[in-house]
């Protein structure tokens, strides 16, 4: 236990999470007698999984996609059928961001794509900044819950669970969180009188954006249902992205540039070294509390306090919470999900449905203060504070909260569909 709260201590000390718990497992190591020589051999282990590969990929995929036109035609599809609305131009934004989530698999990737492109336009349209950010932020957390999400595809590997079922597990998730959130949108809007387009996108317009989307929209449909049909592992469909994203930005949309691939190369390496630098200090340290018996000790300590599972998932869902505001959702995977797996286990939940209830928590604290780090994402974007974001903030992440609600306590939310396809 001294581990998790020196751990902990060096968190709020402002030591980047990667560092954190690459000290905190030295500590360990030497604390249990081990050869320095262990923390090289589990670091490796850590990042050599094939499933991990499908990172990099699923974020140069990210990156095309933005560059190759794909966002903005989502955007403007999205425009067709909801922009005149009450509020519509808000609800498209909610709407493309839950496409592009199909598509990315990152809350970051999604606030920065959409945000990019409909923070401006929301503000050319009278929208106050102050509630175009937080918007844009909670509708990108949705990105990390949609297939192919990538910290989904990382905790069913330290989970050893079928990353395909967890794909499948969720959409529902996903979709509750996209209509919570237009839920708010409508009646803020309707409110304040933000108003949509002059008037309703005829047929045809719907029909003609539809089509100009329709290869960037085809694209999940190609990813999830080569998963399911056997055709390729999700390894291999992050490969299948990439390809895709690339012939159709470069050779159909013709917006993906020769001159663009460097610094897009660039972009997805700094990204993916981020990620697999935390896996692998993350990978260490878990293993040093795994040899220390700490999640035992914490799961025994619970399950002597604790004796019904409603009130189990409902600390869960708390730590969650405050953790994910405060540490990056792939950091919180790899710490909590041996902390709290055996637990769950042991009151017999389902470790499908315990990943999705962990990466909804973790995503939905990428938009919580202090640290959310989405809001930062879009508040620069529209160039408002996160203090000026909290009022319009507040009713959004309610919103989400109550999504999270329906998913932890009806667990048929998320297993429907993987138990479907068994």
């Amino acid at each position: 236990m001294t581990l998790i709260l020196f751990l902990f201590v060096l968190f709020f000390v402002g030591v980047p999470i990667g560092f954190a718990l690459g000290m905190t497992a030295l500590a360990g190591i030497f604390i249990s007698g081990f050869q320095p020589l262990v923390l090289v051999q589990r670091m490796f282990t850590g990042v050599d999984s094939i499933a991990l590969t499908a990172i990099p990929l699923f974020i140069l995929a990210g990156e095309l996609m933005y560059h190759g036109g794909m966002s903005r035609r989502m955007v403007n599809f999205a425009d067709t059928l909801m922009g005149h609305m009450a509020s519509g131009i808000a609800m498209a934004a909610i709407l493309a961001c839950t496409f592009f989530a199909l598509i990315t698999g990152s809350a970051i990737a999604a606030t920065a794509a959409i945000g990019g492109i409909m923070i401006p336009l929301m503000t050319e349209k009278n929208y106050e900044p102050t509630f175009s950010a937080p918007l844009l932020a909670c509708g990108g957390t949705i990105g990390a819950v949609f297939p192919p999400s990538i910290p989904l595809l990382v905790y069913g590997v330290l989970a050893n669970v079928s990353v395909g079922a967890l794909f499948v597990g969720g959409f529902i998730p996903g979709i509750l969180m996209s209509l919570s959130l237009l839920f708010v949108t409508y009646h803020i809007g309707k409110k304040r009188n933000y108003k949509g387009r002059e008037t309703k996108a005829s047929l045809g317009e719907v029909a003609k954006a539809g089509l100009n989307a329709s290869l960037a929209l085809l694209m999940p449909v190609i990813i999830i249902g080569g998963i399911l049909g056997g055709w390729f592992t999700p390894t291999e469909s992050a490969t299948i992205a990439v390809a895709y994203s690339f012939v159709v930005g470069a050779l159909i949309y013709r917006e993906l540039k020769l001159r663009q691939m460097f610094q897009i190369l660039v972009n997805s390496a700094r990204a993916t070294g981020l990620v697999l630098t935390i896996v692998a200090f993350a990978s260490l340290f878990t293993w040093v509390i795994t040899v220390n018996q700490i999640p035992q000790q914490i799961s025994a300590m619970l399950r002597e306090n604790i004796h019904s599972p409603i009130v189990m998932l409902l600390v869960i869902n708390v730590v969650l919470l405050l953790a994910g505001s405060f540490i990056d959702t792939i950091s919180a995977i790899v710490i909590f999900t041996p902390l709290f797996l055996p637990l769950v286990r042991t009151f017999n939940i389902d470790p499908i449905h315990f990943g999705l209830i962990m990466v909804m928590n973790l995503s939905i604290g990428m938009a919580t203060p202090p640290l959310g780090v989405c809001l930062f994402v879009s508040g620069s974007i529209a160039k408002v504070s996160l203090r000026e974001q909290l009022r319009d903030l507040i009713p959004m992440i309610v919103a989400l909260l109550v999504a999270l609600l329906i998913i932890t306590y009806f667990p048929q939310t998320v297993l429907f569909l993987p138990n479907l396809l068994r």
